[in-house]
């Protein structure tokens, strides 16, 4: 039954696309030639090093003026006032730039400063500009935007890959392509088929707003799965009568820094026949031997029928990216609100993401650096971490801005995150670690986080003996 379900949705995908055919609706993308062309071989012949230079220090040191490093302590909360009247003179409006070592970008190679990421974008931009202006379906698309959908999909081990203006445009193409299926399926679009999307807890913020758009776009019936809770999501399945199923997760969560359980949610793909639809975001460059993502280090690239990702994160540059079937790409291309109608990314910044892919594929110390910098403040800390991403759980808002400022006083930018992005009494201190950091910088950071991870330890411990 499982293998029919799985067979049916490309059954589906393909009656939806014979239907938008028959009406004239399917839409497809016609490269504007730019010359000179990028290497079409994919393996750009770029600079690539064996050990970090002295630019990838750029990508994780970051300076404030005087009065925003003043402001921004203003806007937290201080310990006294003897505290904040300190503050105050030592940060005065004529104080010389703040120097700040970064601990809460999402540059995890380094890649943004990268000698041959800067190469590519000035060598495009001093050719081509910014490179025409419009949608990728008027006017936008070049040749620099399908080669960097070859090396994405090739990343990622899928037959083709649409390149969307940011990883939250590209979450909503999907979810609200996705959506037309049932209504382009009914005979009277009055009573289109419904369709089940079960999405993780804890999925990014893009996910439930595409999913919100779906659910006002067609019958589409949402089930919250517990987080990473494959009982559960079984047991929703199981009682779900609905033909069209689809389970959509982060791989790796922005903001927990845990991995989705993809093992056994390709078992439950298997036994269910839902589409499996991942958000790679963090993931991509990160993990696997080759960078592919969470997919390639589970071993399960295969098994995902969708996958999500942006080219901001690892990257280091801007956008998104769907890499998927030829079939899905067709039906996004024509039903993907957010693809149709955005401009697509400047040919700089397309260049850019070209080089910095395969810089990222070939520097593969790159990502034995930032796995050992992971492997490090788990050492110093003691902390169960599993990923660059790091939750130091306060609690209150103004805990979690106490404890921010201390660390912005001590020389470290590592914001406080609170609702909504959090749940109430959740607040926290995201941390986030890159190649580039060394391992003095961790001994840095963890020494001056004691008091807050010396309290986590113990909530931990407490919590085991229950």
């Amino acid at each position: 039954m499982s293998q029919l379900q799985l067979s049916q949705w490309d059954s589906w995908v393909d009656r939806a696309l014979s239907q938008l055919a028959s009406k004239r609706l399917l839409r497809s993308t016609r490269p504007i030639s730019l010359s000179p062309t990028p290497d079409l071989d994919l393996d750009l012949d770029v600079q690539t090093f064996d050990r970090p230079g002295p630019w990838d220090r750029s990508s994780v040191q970051v300076a404030l003026d005087g009065p925003t490093f003043r402001q921004w302590l203003s806007d937290l909360p201080s310990e006294s006032d003897a505290d904040s009247n300190s503050d105050t003179n030592w940060a005065s409006a004529s104080a010389p730039p703040q120097k700040l070592l970064l601990f809460s970008g999402n540059d995890y190679l380094g890649l943004s400063s990268h000698p041959a990421v800067s190469q590519a974008a000035s060598k495009a931009a001093q050719a081509h500009g910014m490179g025409p202006r419009g949608s990728a379906l008027i006017s936008g698309y070049t040749n620099y935007h399908a080669l960097l959908e070859l090396s994405l999909a090739r990343l990622k081990q899928k037959d083709h890959c649409i390149l969307c203006p940011t990883g939250f445009a590209a979450n909503m193409a999907f979810l609200t392509a996705l959506a037309s299926i049932p209504s382009l399926l009914s005979p009277t679009p009055s009573a289109p088929h419904p369709i089940a999307i079960f999405s993780d807890q804890l999925n990014h913020a893009s996910i439930i707003d595409g999913i919100r758009l779906a659910e006002r776009q067609t019958q589409a019936k949402l089930f919250v799965y517990r987080h990473s809770d494959m009982l559960h999501l079984h047991s929703l399945l199981s009682t779900c009568s609905i033909a069209m199923k689809v389970v959509i997760t982060d791989s790796l969560f922005s903001m927990d820094g845990d991995f989705a359980p993809l093992t056994q949610l390709v078992q439950l793909r298997k036994k269910h026949g839902f589409l499996l639809a991942i958000d790679d975001a963090h993931a991509t460059l990160v993990c696997g031997e080759n960078g592919g993502g969470a997919g390639e280090y589970f071993g399960c690239e295969k098994d995902i029928d969708i996958c999500i990702g942006t080219l901001s994160k690892a990257v280091g540059c801007h956008g998104g990216f769907i890499a998927t079937s030829k079939r899905w790409k067709s039906l996004i291309q024509s039903r993907g609100r957010s693809f149709i109608f955005s401009t697509t990314i400047p040919v700089p910044v397309v260049a850019a993401s070209l080089a910095a892919i395969s810089v990222g594929r070939r520097e593969r110390w790159r990502r034995r650096a930032i796995w050992r910098r992971v492997q490090d403040f788990y050492s110093l800390s003691g902390l169960p971490i599993s990923s660059p991403i790091i939750s130091i759980i306060v609690g209150t808002e103004e805990a979690a801005l106490s404890a921010s400022r201390h660390l912005l006083k001590s020389g470290f930018h590592v914001t406080a995150i609170r609702p909504p992005t959090v749940a109430p009494n959740s607040c926290r201190l995201r941390i986030t670690l890159s190649a580039a950091h060394t391992v003095d910088d961790i001994k840095k950071l963890v020494a001056t986080l004691s008091p807050w991870i010396t309290t986590l330890n113990s909530n931990l411990l407490e919590f085991s003996k229950l």
